[in-house]
C-alpha cells in the first residue's frame, strides 16, 4: 500500500470514528470503553471474552454512526451470543436493551 492510500484509509477511519462518537450510542460506547479487563474477565477468563468485547464495541460504533434502531442493535448484540450479552449488560445504557 502506498503512502497516499494509507493516509486516505486513516482519514476515512478517523471520519468513521468521529461519526460513531457523535452518534446516538455515544454513551454506550463510552461505557464499553470504560470497562476494565478485570470486569470483562469476570464473565469468562481467557481471550474469547476479549474478542467478543472488541466485536461488541465495533457493533455499537457502527450502530451509532448509522443511527441504527435499538431493536436492531439488540439483535446484533444477540448474534454475539451469551458472552456478548453479558458484556453489554455491564453498561447500564446497553443493559436497558435486554430488560
Amino acid at each position: 500500500m502506498d503512502m497516499a492510500a494509507y493516509r486516505e484509509k486513516l482519514r476515512q477511519r478517523a471520519e468513521e470514528n468521529k461519526k460513531s462518537f457523535n452518534g446516538e450510542y455515544r454513551e454506550q460506547i463510552e461505557g464499553l470503553l470504560g470497562l476494565s479487563r478485570e470486569e470483562i474477565d469476570r464473565i469468562t477468563p481467557g481471550t474469547a471474552d476479549l474478542e467478543t468485547y472488541d466485536q461488541l464495541i465495533t457493533i455499537v460504533k457502527e450502530a451509532s454512526a448509522s443511527n441504527l434502531h435499538q431493536a436492531e442493535l439488540r439483535q446484533q448484540i444477540e448474534k454475539l451470543g451469551e458472552i456478548g450479552i453479558q458484556i453489554a449488560q455491564k453498561v447500564p445504557e446497553l443493559a436497558k436493551l435486554f430488560v
